[in-house]
C-alpha cells in the first residue's frame, strides 16, 4: 500500500514509551508536522507531564484537555440507561472512551488545519477499528496512520532501542511496576497481558488497584441512596453531584466494598479471544441500581423491549460504532423510554455484593400495592377474569395438543 501525503497529524498522546516512539516516528516517516493530544477522561493520572515530554520533543501544538465530564455525561450516562453489558459480563469501560477521543482528535484536526490523526493502537485489538470507525463517521475524508500496522517494532524491546538511537526521553519504570498491559479512565480499570494470556492462571490479588478483596471488605455493609431523574443518577444521600462526581463517589464506595471485579474471556470483533480482568465498582453499581428504578417505573413490554435490543446496543458500542446512525436511533428510543424513569433506589454494598433493599418514585412508580397484595384489594382485581385470560392463551396449545394426539 502506498504511503500517505500528510501535511500535518493530530497524535493521541500520552507521553509513554509507545506514543513518544510514534511521535518521532511520524517525523521522520511522513516528513510532516505533529500535534499532540492528550485526554484526560479521569484515568487517574497525571496528564500535565505530557505537556513537558512533547515540548522536549519540540512539538510546538500541544492539547491537553480535561473530557471527565463530557465523557461521563455524553457517553457514560447514555449508555447506563440502556442497561448495556456486553456478552452477558463487561460494562464496556475501555470501548466507550473511545468515540469521545475520536471525537476530539478530529475536532483539533479541523482546528489546526490537520490533514491526519495518528493513535497507538495495535492492529490485533479493537480499538484500532473504533479510533477509526468513529473518526470516518465524524469527518469522512480525514488521513489515519496506524503506525502498528506499518512498522516492525513490535516488541517492547525494539521500542526501547529505537527510543535510545534517537534520544527520546523515556522514563524506566521500576522492577516493581506491573506487568500487565492497562487502560484507565473514570469508569473502569482494564489488565491484560502477562500471566492473564493464561486463561487458566489466576490472576494475582495485587494487580488490582481500586478495589480490595471481597475478603478483606469491612465486616459492616455500606447503605447508600441514589436518586435519578430521567434515568441518570443526580444525587447520592441527598448531595446533587455532577455525573463525572457521581462515578467518582461510586468508585470509592464501591471499590472499598470489594465490588466490581471481574476477569472474563471476551470475542474481539478482529475475530479473536481475549482474555481481561477489569475493575468497574461504579458501573457496577450504576447497572444495578438502574434496573431497580426501571423495574418500578418502566411499562413491562418497554421494558421487554428495551432488554431485547440491548444486545445489540452493547456490540455496537463494542465494535466501534457509537458514531453509526443505527446506535442514535436506538439511543432516541432509549432515552425517550427514561422520561419517568424518576425516583430513589436504597443499596447494600457488602463484601463484593450489590443489593437493592428498597426503591420508590413519588410521581412514576406503576406498582400498585392495592393490585399486587394478597389481602382484600377492595375489589381493584376480579380474580375470576383470569380464567378467560388463562384459556385464550391455551387455546394455541390446545389445538396443537389435539393435532398431535
Amino acid at each position: 500500500m502506498s504511503k500517505l501525503s500528510v501535511n500535518k497529524v493530530v497524535l493521541a498522546y500520552s507521553g509513554g514509551l509507545d506514543t513518544s516512539v510514534i511521535l518521532k516516528w511520524l517525523r521522520d516517516e511522513y516528513d510532516c508536522e505533529v500535534v499532540t493530544f492528550t485526554a484526560d477522561i479521569g484515568q487517574g493520572e497525571e496528564v500535565e507531564p505530557a505537556r513537558a515530554k512533547a515540548t522536549s520533543m519540540g512539538v510546538r501544538e500541544i492539547y491537553i484537555d480535561d473530557l471527565t465530564e463530557e465523557f461521563v455525561s455524553d457517553f457514560v450516562y447514555p449508555m447506563f440507561r440502556a442497561n448495556t453489558i456486553y456478552e452477558g459480563e463487561y460494562l464496556l469501560g475501555t470501548s466507550i472512551a473511545r468515540p469521545l477521543i475520536a471525537k476530539r482528535l478530529v475536532e483539533i484536526a479541523r482546528e489546526t488545519g490537520a490533514d491526519a490523526i495518528s493513535h497507538g493502537a495495535t492492529g490485533k485489538g479493537n480499538d484500532q477499528v473504533r479510533f477509526e470507525l468513529g473518526a470516518y463517521a465524524l469527518e469522512p475524508g480525514i488521513k489515519v496512520i496506524a503506525p502498528w500496522r506499518e512498522w516492525d517494532l513490535n516488541s517492547r524491546e525494539k521500542l526501547l532501542a529505537y527510543a535510545e538511537r534517537n534520544d527520546i526521553p523515556i522514563e524506566y519504570k521500576s522492577t516493581t511496576g506491573s506487568p500487565y498491559s492497562m487502560d484507565a479512565n473514570l469508569l473502569h480499570i482494564s489488565y491484560e497481558g502477562g500471566i492473564l494470556e493464561d486463561p487458566w492462571a489466576t490472576a494475582e490479588d495485587t494487580m488490582w488497584r481500586w478495589s480490595v478483596s471481597p475478603e478483606q471488605a469491612p465486616d459492616q455493609p455500606t447503605i447508600i441512596e441514589l436518586e435519578y431523574e430521567r434515568g441518570d443518577i443526580v444525587a447520592i444521600d441527598g448531595t446533587r453531584l455532577s455525573p463525572a462526581a457521581v462515578l467518582a463517589r461510586l468508585n470509592t464506595v464501591g471499590g472499598a466494598n470489594g465490588i466490581g471485579r471481574l476477569d472474563i474471556v471476551e470475542n474481539r470483533y478482529v475475530g479473536m479471544k481475549s482474555r481481561g480482568c477489569y475493575e468497574t465498582p461504579g458501573g457496577t453499581i450504576m447497572l444495578r441500581a438502574h434496573r431497580a428504578i426501571e423495574s418500578l417505573t418502566l411499562d413491562r413490554e418497554v421494558a421487554h423491549l428495551k432488554d431485547e435490543l440491548m444486545p445489540r446496543y452493547a456490540s455496537l458500542i463494542y465494535n466501534g460504532y457509537w458514531w453509526s446512525p443505527e446506535r442514535e436511533l436506538l439511543q432516541r428510543m432509549i432515552d425517550d423510554s427514561q422520561a419517568h424513569v424518576n425516583g430513589s433506589v436504597r443499596l447494600r454494598l457488602y463484601k463484593g455484593n450489590v443489593t437493592v433493599e428498597g426503591r420508590k418514585s413519588t410521581s412514576d412508580s406503576l406498582f400498585s400495592a392495592t393490585l399486587a397484595t394478597f389481602e382484600d384489594d377492595a375489589g381493584a382485581y376480579n380474580q375470576a377474569d383470569a380464567e378467560g385470560f388463562i384459556k385464550l392463551n391455551a387455546l394455541r396449545l390446545r389445538v396443537g395438543a389435539q393435532r398431535r394426539s
